[in-house]
């Protein structure tokens, strides 16, 4: 059975698309911070970032985070490794370590066997095993629909932590994946995907963000988040808003997964993609269709967005090499700008 179901007929939504949109998670959140102060805590409740950071001491802090969703591809094992990939990201986002990680599983055990949750979570230990940290347990329920992820925990340096709202005028922008990849599943979902297309999508998901880990280690990288479910323009928006600049965004330059034409001429858009416009579109700089479709676009396992000292950009494309980042991420897609208008971010 495992070698012939398709997990995404039995959800109805898809990898980082399944996020609550950016407007109702506000109203969510709204009124519910907490006024009780906890020492060490460095990264909480009061930020937007990728992760929650405690100071433990001797220069070190506990980088913990959990992130789930239902299934983006129809394959049990690529689903687990896509999850896993997805919620190690966050703390490579904030410079991090990852060092254990335990697993958060839903199964509809009426309609789905269990051989094909085992599927899910062999895929799920398999990355763990490549960031070299064991998956040592978790939690699993009864639930109508497959949801697979995991709660990560790592470690980080306190004066290496990267943050989401600490990029600095002038910044220079960079992108470590292309965007693309709801599109493509969305398409595959349509049964209009070609075989090559969601190959390229799966191996972009199931690429660790490694680089993380090393990015503190040059002092001018200022700013670092992951790009998820809101899409590169929320998620450049919650740096930008957070830091109170603006960003300049070279539309054209950003990196994009070769023949995304071809899908969104057949309109195989996701639908969290206007979700996404509807709650921060205000926010941008008019744009046409395609730019909407692209800068928007949940990505699923998506790359790290880095603000860096144009000064040190040098480095950071050697670190990028180290580390095969594709070419297409080696040119910058912005910078950060005052912010004098009503837009954050500003097309060029």
């Amino acid at each position: 059975m495992s070698e012939t179901v398709k997990l995404t007929q039995f959800s109805h939504g898809y990898g980082c698309g399944c996020k609550i949109a950016p407007a109702v998670l506000d109203e969510i959140l709204k009124g519910n911070e907490t006024t009780t102060s906890f020492p060490g805590l460095l990264v909480g409740n009061d930020s937007r970032d990728d992760a929650a950071v405690l100071e433990i001491g001797n220069g070190l802090a506990l980088v913990s985070t959990t992130d789930f969703f239902m299934p983006i591809v129809d394959d049990p094992f690529e689903f687990g490794r896509i999850a896993a990939t997805n919620a190690i990201s966050d703390i490579y986002a904030m410079g991090g370590k990852p060092n254990l990680a335990i697993a958060i599983l839903g199964w509809p055990v009426d309609k789905l066997s269990p051989e094909i949750a085992g599927r899910v979570v062999a895929g799920g230990r398999s990355v763990c095993e490549d960031a070299g940290i064991p998956l040592a347990g978790g939690h699993s329920i009864d639930s109508p629909e497959p949801i697979f992820g995991l709660a990560v925990n790592g470690i980080v340096h306190t004066d290496k932590l990267l943050r989401n709202d600490t990029a600095q005028q002038g910044d220079v922008l960079f992108l470590t994946k292309p965007l693309g990849v709801g599109i493509i599943t969305t398409a595959e979902k349509m049964g209009k995907a070609g075989a090559a297309d969601v190959k390229a999508a799966i191996r972009s998901m199931t690429t660790l963000n490694r680089i993380g880990e090393r990015l503190g280690e040059i002092t001018g990288v200022h700013a670092v988040t992951d790009v998820t479910g809101f899409g590169l323009f929320g998620h450049l928006l919650e740096m930008a808003r957070g830091s109170g600049l603006a960003a300049e965004l070279n539309i054209k330059a950003l990196p994009e997964i070769p023949g995304l034409d071809i899908y969104m001429d057949q309109f195989t858009i996701p639908a969290i993609t206007y979700r996404n416009w509807n709650s921060y579109g205000h926010l941008i700089q008019e744009i046409g269709a395609r730019e909407l479709h692209l800068g928007c676009d949940p990505q699923t396992s998506g790359g790290l967005l880095i603000a860096i000292a144009e000064s040190q950009v040098d480095e950071l494309i050697g670190l990028m090499k180290e580390y095969k980042i594709p070419e297409t991420c080696m040119q910058p897609i912005g910078r950060m700008i005052r912010q004098t208008g009503e837009k954050w971010v500003e097309i060029v």
